[in-house]
């Protein structure tokens, strides 16, 4: 028996379809009977979403609206909680990306709100999952805030408004979902955790994602760029903002993240000039760093056509990020050797391997 599984299935309800958000938004703030409602946007995406959004004009609503500070931060939950104390706001609805709607779920659940979710870009599975990565103002990263008691009353949003988010955040969207499958493959296998039915069911779910990423990216794509609400367009972007989320409710710890995203953090913390690159694309030199770590070359070789059709980076060389200082170099290690979830990994996981497999991935790299 897992004693310490909890299974988070994901949003009390879940639409993606033309014309979704003003269909059943206001059905579910009225099921809520929220009438004071804090809309908490960002920029560019708040000006995309608008025209999909004709209830904000229905008055029998109240609505106060609050632009971001651009990250998930103390700071901007703080922000957040005064505007619902002095506005008596009884519901709180997060416009953007993965950023914003982390603020929201988290500020939701600081102030004991419900909450709903229109994401605007297919860039990670944040709208689906009842946990916030944390940041600084400054953009370093500060850990993650699991508030898995409570998760949003709806993730609703329409792909003609995802299309046209920049193309850069999907590809680093991918990324981010196919290490669902690389950082749980090897945990989930494990035979003393086979009869689980709900880790079996992560399992399928996030090999399901995987393969079709695999095959129908380049079609997606291409779709993306001109413009059109495809097949493999509306199941890719799906995938990235849903399904890959509920691998991580169905199996918790054992198949939400482990080296690829423990390395992302920590380049994220300690080295300032990674922050130029999107969380999926430094999540995706991380699936190559976990499988280094984990010794399975030819799984690096079978990915790097992948990589190089979406232009992901495979070394920290890519990334302009070497070389490390000493400092840097053990500051690193010993972020990713501190994480429970990397030492589920069944192999020898210490510090000399950890920082070993940095250099030997680098190595590698350089020889392709």
């Amino acid at each position: 028996m897992l004693n310490d599984l909890k299974v988070k299935p994901g949003p009390q309800f879940y639409k993606y379809s033309k014309g979704a958000i003003d269909e059943f938004v206001p059905k579910i703030l009225d099921e809520f009977r929220g009438k004071r409602i804090l809309v908490v946007h960002g920029t560019e995406s708040w000006k995309k979403a608008k025209p999909f959004m004709n209830f904000l004009s229905n008055k029998k609503y109240q609505f106060i609206y609050h632009q971001y500070t651009g990250e998930c931060s103390y700071y901007g939950t703080d922000l957040i909680s005064k505007i619902v104390d002095k506005e008596q706001i009884e519901f709180i609805i997060g416009v953007g990306g993965g950023k914003l709607v982390d603020l929201v779920e988290y500020a939701a659940h600081v102030n004991n709100l419900p909450s709903g979710v229109i994401p605007t870009l297919a860039s990670n599975c944040a709208p689906w999952t009842p946990l916030s990565v944390m940041y600084k103002e400054s953009g370093e990263a500060e850990g993650t805030t699991e508030h898995y008691l409570r998760q949003a009353t709806f993730l609703i949003t329409d792909p003609y408004l995802v299309i046209d988010a920049p193309i850069n955040y999907f590809v680093a969207g991918l990324a981010d979902t196919i290490a669902k499958w690389y950082e749980s493959d090897l945990i989930v296998s494990q035979p003393e955790l086979l009869n689980y039915p709900f880790l079996q069911l992560a399992r399928y779910t996030s090999m399901i994602s995987k393969e079709a990423i695999l095959g129908s990216s380049q079609k997606a794509i291409e779709d993306m760029k001109q413009g059109i609400v495809s097949e493999e367009f509306v199941n890719l972007s799906e995938i990235i903002f849903a399904v890959a989320g509920l691998v991580g409710g169905l199996g918790d710890k054992y198949a939400r993240n482990a080296a690829a995203h423990a390395i992302h953090d920590a380049i994220s913390k300690y080295l300032p000039a990674s922050h130029h690159y999107l969380h999926g694309e430094k999540v995706a030199y991380g699936i190559l760093y976990q499988l280094a770590l984990e010794e399975r070359w030819i799984l690096i070789d079978e990915l790097l056509p992948f990589y190089k059709m979406l232009n992901l980076p495979k070394s920290l060389a890519d990334m302009k990020l070497v070389p490390l200082t000493k400092e840097e170099t053990n500051k690193i290690v010993t972020f990713i050797n501190s994480k429970e979830k990397v030492h589920l990994i069944p192999t020898e996981v210490n510090e000399e391997r950890v920082k070993q497999a940095i250099f030997n991935l680098e190595n590698y790299i350089a020889t392709k």
